[in-house]
């Protein structure tokens, strides 16, 4: 592909996030009908798919102290500015936080899962006297599909499947057609001018994580292995500076921190995953800017390559493929070859592969920390030249089959591991 292909899959795919962005589209949703509706909100319907159900139920809303679906939606009413997609609530001002709250207790918001629609649907419903605005998001989680204000259409996308009287919206993943190679010659050769501004993301990344490890935020898994190392319990390295510094992003995200990160493939917690193992490794190894640029560069292209085949949702933990591109991007750091990222990504494959989405959580961040452990361990691998043999499970020769083979067993292999899961948590 050409050059500017690949700046542009990289600027659709990681963009600033405020808050866990399921809870975020949902207000994006709820501001836009609040919106198109012009008057006040009386009550508020919200269906959703499960999987955006399962993502919501237990993370926090930033400046709320409140975890849950019903807050976001009524904060997106009460506050929200649908024209800043994913940071919707960035500006909520307290009284919009107190308005919410009271919507939320007066029981004005009903949030329901809808079946047999698109793995990431969120439907807003906003009512006044007769009058009523509905808007639906499909397929990513900033877009809107329709927008409509008593039947009548204010705007309509198109998407594969799409029936808006059935209820019934499909949409067909959006396939980059990157390949491993291809990135790696992009990373090599694009003009530095071309890229730098990925550093503006990492640096907002790495704030929340300095956040996380001062603040006491979730289960303090970033937190607790830093005073570990404090301690000397625990080697002050780069593998354990990694491992903390991006847990304890993802506790102070979890938790409803008020900080924006940059997110990638639509979750702030992979852009996080991403990015921040690939700081702490290049503070340690004393990299030159230019090659962090290139690297953190890599590391969000790998990551998003690996969910283009895959539902945008599934049962696959999201920390897998972004953690992935962190270890390729450790790699690069240490001086790694094409055919040794092609390792790292076997070797994560081959590891990882099987770690369950089992919702949006405080305890997500030690998913993370464990996925950046083994992301170091598939790194170091690597550079040995050390890799998964194609006779192993689900690997092939062809890295390219491997990253297939991943897609299958997460969108169509999990299928029924999702259906459990989410009956599981339901049920509670």
């Amino acid at each position: 592909m050409e050059y500017s292909k690949y700046i542009e899959i990289y600027n659709s795919e990681v963009v600033p996030a405020l808050g866990c962005t399921e809870p975020i589209a949902v207000a994006l949703a709820a501001a836009t009908s609040a919106k198109n509706l012009g008057k006040p909100v009386e009550r508020t319907e919200i269906y959703l798919s499960g999987n955006v159900m399962k993502n919501g139920l237990g993370v926090g809303i930033p400046g709320t102290g409140m975890v849950g679906l019903h807050i976001a939606a009524a904060l997106g009413i009460t506050g929200g500015d649908p024209s800043k997609e994913l940071e919707v609530l960035n500006g909520v001002t307290p009284e919009n936080i107190d308005k919410a709250k009271t919507i939320v207790t007066e029981g004005r918001v009903k949030v329901s899962i809808r079946e047999k629609v698109d793995k990431l649907y969120i439907e807003a419903n906003c009512f006044n006297g007769t009058d009523h605005a509905r808007t639906l998001i499909c397929g990513s989680h900033t877009n809107i599909v329709l927008s409509e204000l008593n039947g009548t259409v204010i705007s309509k996308k198109s998407c594969s499947a799409f029936a808006v009287n059935s209820g019934d919206v499909q949409t067909e993943n959006k396939e980059h057609h990157m390949t491993v190679e291809g990135i790696w010659d992009f990373i090599n050769n694009v003009p530095l001018e071309e890229i730098e501004y990925v550093m503006k993301g990492a640096e907002m990344n790495r704030t929340i994580g300095l956040e996380g490890l001062t603040g006491s935020y979730g289960l303090q898994v970033g937190k607790t292995l830093r005073k570990n190392i404090v301690k000397g319990l625990l080697c002050d390295d780069f593998s354990n500076w990694a491992m903390a510094l991006t847990a304890a992003a993802s506790d102070a995200r979890m938790a409803g921190s008020t900080l924006t990160v940059m997110s990638n493939s639509g979750s702030g917690n992979q852009g996080i995953t991403v990015m921040l193992p690939i700081l702490a490794a290049s503070e340690r190894l004393h990299c030159s800017r230019e090659k962090l640029i290139r690297t953190l560069y890599l590391g969000n292209l790998i990551a998003i390559h690996l969910k283009e085949y895959m539902f945008r949702l599934s049962a696959l933990c999201g920390v897998v493929t972004a953690a992935t591109g962190a270890a390729c991007g450790i790699t690069y750091l240490l001086g790694g070859n094409l055919s040794q990222i092609n390792y790292t990504i076997k070797n994560m494959i081959g590891n990882i592969s099987g770690m369950i989405c089992d919702g949006a959580k405080a305890g997500c961040a030690l998913k993370v920390s464990t996925a950046i452990s083994a992301a170091l361990q598939s790194a170091f691998l690597a550079a040995e030249n050390i890799e998964i043999s194609e006779f192993d499970g689900i690997i092939e020769k062809d890295i390219e089959k491997t990253i297939k083979n991943l897609a299958v067993v997460a969108s169509e292999g999990m299928e029924e591991t999702d259906r459990v899961i989410l009956d599981i948590m339901s049920c509670k």
